[in-house]
């Protein structure tokens, strides 16, 4: 209840007081005469405003998700787009999608055709997987469906040749095998193929992976020459450590995430804001959701 004191030469002065300054609703509770008129205390209950919703305590959900030090300290009162960076996919160069094996790249690649289709370009892709069993096959039927062009390059002379049959600059996506950038073998053999292409290199990392182990992956493509990072699996991860200590200890860009099965839905941009959602919404215990 909102109390006020009014004084008038008269109580009908001193009313007109109250209901220009409280309204109508205004209450008269009490009126005495003083030396030089009236004095009027009225009051007007005011209507009870809900309490803010509680913050969520950031601290807990970082812990929670597992995010190590230093990140998590800058991460505890800072935005998302300090220590990490965000940007979006670049075409002006072939792009080679690399990963661990079953990260999800080939998928990936095709989720990405599917969207230029949608808008009107035709990419070109390039399989590049000579290891993995039945994985140029598997993405030819995906290409028969959207009537895209598939390159069979396994190899850093058949892989030189394949972009320069991209026609008027249409984007080139290049499914590279899945490998271990610790095996020196390989990591060889991957940079062999990135240099053939000249190609942007875009790391996918399934999330919900150890932060420690994650943020390891992401040095070591880093040092192999990717740029930027592709996260699968958000929609069936709790918790999130392990790819934001990718993307931090690679100084990858986060650019998409995929999420659920589909494939002209299944990759969305990753925002700070979708990212910061994500962490909140499964980081935070169910009473405070």
């Amino acid at each position: 209840m909102r109390l006020k004191l009014y004084r008038a030469a008269s109580v009908p002065e001193a009313m007109a007081k109250v209901r220009a300054d409280l309204g109508a609703d205004a209450l008269i509770v009490g009126t005495r005469r003083v030396s030089d008129g009236v004095e009027v205390t009225a009051a007007l209950e005011e209507a009870e405003r809900p309490l803010p919703a509680p913050e969520p305590n950031r601290v807990a959900v970082l812990q929670f998700h597992g995010v190590p030090e230093p990140l998590r300290s800058a991460l505890e009162t800072g935005p998302l787009d300090g220590p990490l960076r965000f940007g979006a996919l670049a075409f002006d160069r072939p792009l080679l999608i690399a990963g661990p094996p079953g990260a999800g790249k080939t998928l990936t690649v095709v989720r990405l055709a599917t969207r230029l289709m949608l808008s009107g370009i035709v990419p070109m892709i390039v399989a590049a997987d000579g290891n993995k069993a039945g994985a140029t096959e598997q993405l030819l039927a995906f290409t028969r469906v959207l009537g895209v062009k598939l390159i069979h390059a396994p190899d850093p002379l058949t892989m030189a040749r394949a972009p320069q049959l991209r026609r008027n600059g249409a984007p080139v996506l290049i499914d590279a095998p899945g490998s271990d950038p610790f095996d020196p073998a390989q990591a060889d053999s991957l940079r062999a193929l990135i240099g053939a292409a000249d190609a942007r290199v875009v790391l996918v990392l399934p999330s919900g992976l150890d932060p420690a182990e994650a943020g390891e992956l992401g040095q070591a493509y880093a040092a192999l020459g990717a740029d930027s990072l592709i996260a699968t699996r958000l929609d069936l991860s709790r918790r999130l450590g392990g790819l934001l200590a990718a993307a931090h200890a690679g100084r990858l860009a986060l650019t998409e995430a995929g999420i659920g099965t589909g494939i002209p839905d299944g990759l969305v941009p990753l925002t700070p804001d979708f990212l910061l959602h994500r962490l909140l919404r499964t980081g935070t215990p169910r009473h405070d959701r």
